[in-house]
């Protein structure tokens, strides 16, 4: 069996047996890390992702876009990194991989005590380097916090919002509200 130690390899080999893999893998800089170590997310984790997800959906295929919950690679082609963001919007269905999208305009992430500095440090500074990406969402599981990071002009505004409010999703041009990214989880 596959330890989920970080490991060397190419991009190729990391591609040719990432599906075979026992737990999921990213890989950055030459070196594949295991996804949150396997140990599964807890179900406000669960909730959260599969309540954006199903608050898009909709649009998302009226807009002729692709929306994914965690099982889709995003591949950042210009230094070969590949991620599995929680929730992951695309629009531009020109640009795609097999084993994975090029092009979101909407990134989530749902922190955990696990992945947070890496979702906010690590994580930012690569995804906002996407061409595509218009707005890229951290959510706290643990009270009802988004930190939305919204794209202007070569510039990224940062809103925090606490409690109650809504998400611009440019890409649809539509809002999604903290209630419903919340709803079942943590009630407002």
């Amino acid at each position: 069996m596959d330890r989920p130690d970080f490991k060397a390899m190419s991009v190729e080999e990391y591609l040719r047996t990432e599906e075979l893999s026992s737990y999921k893998r990213e890989y950055v800089g030459g070196f594949v890390y295991p996804l949150h170590g396997q140990a599964g997310v807890g179900m406000p984790h669960s909730l959260i992702s599969g309540n954006i997800l199903a608050s898009l959906h909709g649009a998302a295929q009226k807009a002729g876009c692709r929306i994914h919950q965690s099982d889709m690679r995003l591949s950042l082609e210009a230094s070969s990194t590949y991620f599995y963001p929680d929730v992951m919007l695309v629009c531009d269905t020109t640009r795609t991989q097999r084993l994975a999208e090029t092009a979101p305009c909407l990134l989530v992430e749902i922190l955990s005590p696990s992945t947070a500095a890496n979702d906010r440090v690590g994580k930012y500074a690569m995804y906002t380097a996407i061409s595509s990406l218009q707005t890229y969402l951290i959510v706290e599981q643990d009270e009802r916090r988004v930190y939305v990071y919204q794209r202007d002009g070569d510039g990224w505004n940062l809103t925090e919002l606490a409690g109650s409010g809504e998400v611009n999703v440019p890409c649809l041009g539509r809002r999604l509200s903290l209630n419903e990214i919340y709803g079942g989880v943590l009630e407002g």
